[in-house]
């Protein structure tokens, strides 16, 4: 058996804004077939930390090696210093998890689900289920049957119990499904209130815009590998946003535009902007440009007699952030 010296990380458990996650060269195969490629990343404490990527891409299945429920093929997972592999009850106890949709009992009222689920845990009382209750603000409703709650109440009761053991860091597979805009909203502040507590949490997404508003950073998985880590906010702005413009007058503005060294025009079918957008802004000029060229466009258009009716930045695609990631070649 290998005598290796002891890691740093396996020593003891991180503090402040030490690391809570990290995940080092993580591989699984299916037979011979590579499910997930050398997926590296670390997730701070007290952060929001995204995990994006497409459907199909690897999410999932990540997450079922950060809980322990599958074994990787290769690379190691440490939970507060602990291995998942060597220590996984030691690892698994800093970790509160919903992957996928939250699973209760539909004929027990909430409080009867969450006593359920302490029982399989040691030394959760009937006071930090209280607590719990508090913190998703349930507490108005805990006492009805499951079966009579909203998508997002479901959500919230799914968290507390994923709270009841005091975890270090909470993991959320695609949380926003099936909400309505509301319920997203609202979803979104809680989140946002646990980070602001010192918990940490990973939140798995399909959706660019979704993990825009919620995480500071960011891991992009595509294919099975992680293409790019780092702020949510960079990453997109590397890949270059549209502006998009409403003039009245929208072929006088095309014209002017048409002209300008910093303009690239954007034509049809060479975007992948979202066709609620714009049909809320008939006749719209779509352009790429930096945006400190903005208020000087504003200028010019003033000047010529062209009133700007709208100015909207919109993000870059999930599609198209991948194809600038990786320089247009194929993620697959």
């Amino acid at each position: 058996m290998e005598n290796r010296p002891k890691d740093k990380a396996e020593a003891s458990p991180p503090s402040g804004r030490d690391v809570v996650l990290s995940v080092q060269s993580l591989h699984k195969k299916i037979g011979r077939k590579p499910i997930i490629r050398d997926v590296t990343f670390d997730v701070r404490a007290g952060e929001i930390f995204g995990f994006l990527g497409p459907n199909g891409s690897g999410k999932t299945t990540t997450i079922r090696m950060l809980t322990g429920l599958i074994r990787p093929t290769a690379g190691r997972v440490l939970v507060c210093g602990e291995d998942v592999k060597r220590r996984p009850e030691r690892a698994l106890r800093h970790i509160g998890c919903i992957v996928e949709n939250p699973e209760m009992y539909p004929f027990l009222t909430g409080w009867e689900n969450l006593e359920h689920f302490a029982r399989m845990q040691e030394g959760i009382t009937r006071e930090r289920i209280a607590e719990v209750v508090a913190i998703v603000r349930m507490d108005k409703r805990i006492h009805d049957k499951v079966k009579t709650y909203s998508l997002g109440m479901r959500q919230r009761l799914g968290i507390a119990q994923a709270l009841l053991g005091s975890p270090e860091l909470l993991i959320l597979d695609e949380p926003t499904n099936g909400l309505d805009p509301k319920g997203i909203k609202e979803l979104r502040a809680f989140i946002r209130e646990l980070a602001d507590e010192g918990l940490s949490l990973l939140i798995s997404s399909h959706l660019l815009s979704e993990i825009q508003l919620m995480c500071d950073r960011v891991a992009i998985i595509a294919a099975g590998r992680v293409i790019a880590v780092g702020e949510v906010n960079e990453l997109v702005r590397q890949a270059g946003a549209y502006t998009i413009w409403q003039f009245d007058r929208p072929d006088a503005g095309r014209s002017l535009l048409a002209q300008g060294a910093d303009v690239a025009l954007v034509g049809d079918g060479k975007h992948r902007i979202d066709e609620a957008l714009l049909a809320s802004m008939p006749g719209a000029v779509i352009t790429r440009m930096q945006d400190d060229a903005v208020p000087r466009w504003v200028e010019t258009f003033v000047r010529e007699g062209i009133a700007v009716r709208a100015v909207h930045k919109a993000a870059p695609s999930l599609e198209e952030l991948f194809l600038k990631l990786t320089e247009g070649e194929s993620v697959g």
